[in-house]
């Protein structure tokens, strides 16, 4: 009998924990969206959020960004940045999609600087910051589109 007593003891502060911790994480910063491919862009911190593009208004940073899409960005998110096709080894997903180009200009660049490495998306701090912000400009030029039925949708 005392060890029934003991169990349901340490059972119902065991309940009580969990939903003081749901209690405290619902009060605490906002949640990322849970299941989604984007959801590192609302990971990015505000700092990082809050960063503007120095090349926003660049007209030559959306061409000198398209070429370094071609070279480093293409093999897994499609020529026209709309999700890598199914069957491909490297598939990516749309950089086109809306919650892309909503995002503010600084989450997209903490993304390509910090990578998304458990979901195969490389690091890509090596590369200078100016051509950084070119692939941003770029991405961001492209504007939103529905893929079409053959790209990935994670």
């Amino acid at each position: 009998m005392k060890a029934l007593l003991v169990c349901a003891a340490l059972c119902a502060g065991a309940a009580g924990f969990f939903a003081c911790a749901e209690s405290f994480a619902q009060k605490g910063e906002k949640k990322e969206p849970q299941g989604t491919v984007y959801a590192e862009l609302a990971a990015a911190p505000e700092k990082a959020r809050k960063r503007a593009n120095p090349l926003a208004n660049d007209p030559e940073a959306v061409a000198a960004g398209r070429l370094l899409f071609e070279d480093h960005c293409a093999e897994c998110h499609g020529e026209n940045a709309e999700g890598g096709k199914k069957g491909s080894k490297h598939r990516g997903p749309s950089l086109r999609a809306t919650e892309v180009q909503n995002a503010a200009d600084g989450a997209v660049f903490w993304v390509l600087t910090n990578g998304v490495v458990r979901k195969g998306m490389p690091v890509w701090s090596k590369l200078p910051e100016p051509q950084r912000w070119q692939l941003v400009r770029f991405l961001k030029s492209l504007g939103a589109s529905t893929a079409d039925p053959d790209v990935v949708k994670r």
